[in-house]
């Protein structure tokens, strides 16, 4: 998203040069001040991506949790797996996922993917179907639990994917890790939703 908000940005500011560039040349002062604002908007996106992950990394010391941050985006990778075979969220998941809802509530202007994941047992088809029921269980409880906006929140499933396993190719007992959701953050800034001034 960030990439994309940064190219709606640009692209915006070339139009708008074009547009002017059919009656006469862009004075550089004006060009210079559209390239300021671009990367004033590009290092707030920046800040509040830091702020998130920073208050991320600090609710989610206490959970087995790991918090990283790439091209405008930030992943959660939540300890919440879930039983063989089934979508179901455990009681002791749901902690971790209250303090997930109370960060973003901080964030209107974001995003969350809900991405489901199954170990390779069972058909391609049915661990698609499997990823998907969980991931849908996860944004349904955030937005009935967390009071996130049902806007806010997408599911999404990778089944077994085999570049996204955590245990590549196990299953069962040993194949847990790879039986979870992951909640990626995208910032929509609120300056690539206004309309131009």
């Amino acid at each position: 998203m960030r990439t994309r908000a940064l190219a709606g940005n640009l692209a915006l500011a070339l139009t708008a040069f074009a547009l002017a560039g059919c009656q006469h040349y862009v004075k550089q002062e004006d060009y210079d001040a559209t390239i300021a604002q671009l990367r004033a908007n590009d290092a707030s996106l920046r800040s509040d991506l830091d702020s998130l992950k920073s208050q991320l990394d600090s609710r989610f010391s206490a959970y087995d949790a790991k918090i990283s941050q790439l091209q405008g985006r930030v992943r959660v990778d939540l300890a919440a797996h879930f039983d063989y075979g089934k979508a179901a969220l455990r009681d002791q998941d749901k902690p971790a996922l209250d303090d997930f809802a109370s960060v973003i509530h901080q964030h209107p202007d974001t995003i969350v993917t809900v991405e489901g994941f199954t170990d390779p047992a069972g058909t391609v088809a049915y661990n698609k179907k499997l990823g998907q029921e969980r991931a849908d269980a996860v944004r349904a409880y955030l937005i009935q639990n967390g009071g996130l906006a049902a806007n806010q929140i997408r599911a999404v499933s990778y089944g077994e994917a085999k570049n996204r396993q955590i245990e590549p190719g196990a299953y069962g007992d040993a194949g847990q890790d790879n039986r979870r959701v992951a909640l990626v953050i995208d910032h929509v800034p609120a300056a690539s939703t206004a309309g131009a001034g």
